[in-house]
């Protein structure tokens, strides 16, 4: 079990570190199919390996300067107040309604990922509008609020094609917003005695190490063949996750 939850976690670490997003959304449902562990209990493990994943790549770009601090405090700013909400809606919904939200937040954020895998193109500073940052921001600290995912696969297109930043710029931008709404929605939360530590540890682990790795990746491997190998991933898994928790509810 420690062997599996720490090749799981480098497969979300990987994915979190080299695109910034597309990796995390995977935890929760990994979490629940493959480690053993009840919804409640998988969404605040993931906020907890989400949000350590993301503070280490977030580091690991700061470094290389590759993060717009202006727009992360408007991402991470209005995220941390959306996210009371969707984590005051999380403590309501019946588990596998959660998870259909979850294949249908992966499908989303797969067609997203490829969108901003076509765009290269940067935009002087003073063209960055920040009332789109803003409600970026809302949906992607709602989204962290209520299914424990990052919400990189949202911020990261909205900062490519939306914004016209450059990929690692996106990257880098959204490891430090994701790391902000995890520490938020985590501290509204709470922590609950049951969180299996033999699980989530190897699981934390691995993905905190191989995001520094990704994040190295995101320099010098091409950005777009990685987001359409996790965009794939997040269809496959998007389609499992629906046909069990939806017949699940049927």
């Amino acid at each position: 079990m420690i062997l599996l939850a720490a090749s799981l976690g480098a497969l979300v670490g990987l994915g979190l570190g080299a695109l910034g997003g597309g990796g995390s959304v995977l935890t929760v449902p990994v979490l629940v199919y493959a480690l053993g562990q009840s919804v409640p209990a998988a969404t605040t493990g993931s906020l907890i390996v989400v949000g350590g994943t993301a503070l280490g790549g977030a580091l690991t770009h700061t470094l290389a300067r590759t993060v717009r601090w202006d727009i992360a405090a408007v991402l991470a700013a209005t995220g941390v107040v959306a996210g009371i909400a969707g984590t005051a809606l999380n403590r309501r919904l019946d588990p596998n309604v959660l998870l259909v939200c979850f294949a249908a937040v992966m499908l989303a954020g797969a067609v997203a990922m490829l969108l901003a895998s076509r765009t290269r193109r940067a935009v002087p500073r003073a063209q960055v509008g920040f009332v789109r940052v803003g409600v970026a921001g809302a949906a992607v600290g709602f989204l962290t609020g209520l299914l424990g995912v990052g919400g990189g696969f949202v911020i990261v297109p909205v900062l490519v094609v939306g914004l016209g930043l450059a990929m690692p710029t996106a990257v880098g931008t959204s490891l430090v917003v994701i790391a902000a709404n995890c520490a938020a929605a985590l501290i509204d939360r709470g922590i609950p005695p049951g969180l299996d530590r033999a699980v989530l540890v190897p699981f934390g682990a691995a993905a905190l190490v191989l995001s520094v790795v990704g994040a190295v990746l995101a320099r010098r491997v091409s950005s777009a063949n990685l987001t359409r190998a996790f965009a794939g991933l997040l269809v496959a898994a998007a389609a499992y996750v629906g046909l069990r928790s939806g017949a699940v509810l049927a």
